[in-house]
């Protein structure tokens, strides 16, 4: 791809260096990308788009996923999610007037199933995302985090180059 990424330039003009990608999984294991895919697609299906969104971007912002920073903004912002919410993610904790009772449970849910350094993710964390999703929502839920996770470590370990995503070119 020849676009140029969308972040601004620095004070003299320029924009540091894009690093290359180390590793393309999609390239060199088709059948484990696609795969991911259906499993992502499945695993959404039913749930709010802008809900998934704002899971994913979450996700990515702990993971430090800035290839899935990228897509999951914009994409969020194709689906009609507002830049002040997308802005207030990373700190959704002090900024809980922006999102609802459902998406702050969701945004609970994330953390504590990406972040597993525990070991376990606290009762109360999972009964506050059960009373506000039905059963088999709440399972496409933590499907949804858990694909997110494996796509995040994908990017972060192949070390995707962000800046260059167009929403809905890729399907994850």
């Amino acid at each position: 791809m020849t676009t140029t990424p969308t972040t601004p330039a620095t004070p003299d003009g320029h924009h540091a260096p894009e690093h290359p990608p180390r590793l393309s999984v999609s390239g060199l294991l088709p059948h484990v990308y696609k795969a991911a895919a259906r499993l992502d697609a499945e695993a959404r299906k039913g749930l709010d788009p802008k809900l998934v969104e704002l899971v994913k971007i979450r996700a990515s912002q702990i993971n430090h996923c800035a290839f899935c920073l990228d897509m999951h903004s914009k994409d969020a912002l194709a689906a009609g999610e507002s830049v002040e919410r997308i802005v207030q993610l990373s700190a959704w904790e002090e900024s809980r007037h922006f999102y609802t009772e459902k998406e702050i449970a969701a945004l609970e849910l994330t953390e504590a199933v990406t972040v597993l350094t525990d070991g376990f993710v606290p009762d109360e964390v999972y009964e506050r995302a059960a009373k506000q999703f039905e059963e088999t929502e709440l399972a496409q839920l933590i499907a949804s985090i858990a694909m997110i996770n494996v796509w995040n470590r994908f990017g972060v370990a192949g070390r995707l180059t962000p800046g260059h995503y167009t929403p809905g070119s890729l399907t994850h």
